[in-house]
């Protein structure tokens, strides 16, 4: 299968992510366009793919994680304003074939993503 995924995990917990938005962009020109927003549910994931496969194609895209309005939300904020904020993930489709899996695991504190499968 094809396309973009995403799940958020509070590596701080180690539960899902629930309820946090992400912004989907593709570079256009020197900018970014803004395709779409989606927000994760219970299981830390979205409902359906970021980018369908059929719609995947050979570029540079973004996933915004606004990774400071989830954690404002939690109980217990620790911040305010939160050390982290908007935590932008850009990579790139390079065979429109594959599927890309694009995690996020933070905390208030840190964040971290790879290529998952």
């Amino acid at each position: 299968m094809a396309g973009i995924s995403t799940h958020v995990l509070n590596s701080g917990t180690g539960r899902p992510g629930a309820g946090m938005r992400i912004d989907f962009s593709v570079r256009d020109g020197d900018g970014w366009k803004l395709v779409k927003t989606v927000t994760t549910n219970a299981d830390g994931r979205t409902d359906q793919p970021v980018l369908a496969p059929d719609a995947a194609k050979v570029g540079q895209y973004e996933l915004l994680f606004h990774v400071g309005d989830y954690f404002r939300r939690q109980p217990g904020a620790e911040s305010d304003p939160p050390f982290l904020d908007t935590v932008p993930v850009r990579f790139a489709i390079f065979d429109a074939q594959q599927h890309y899996h694009v995690p996020m695991l933070c905390t208030p504190w840190s964040c971290s993503t790879y290529r998952g499968s």
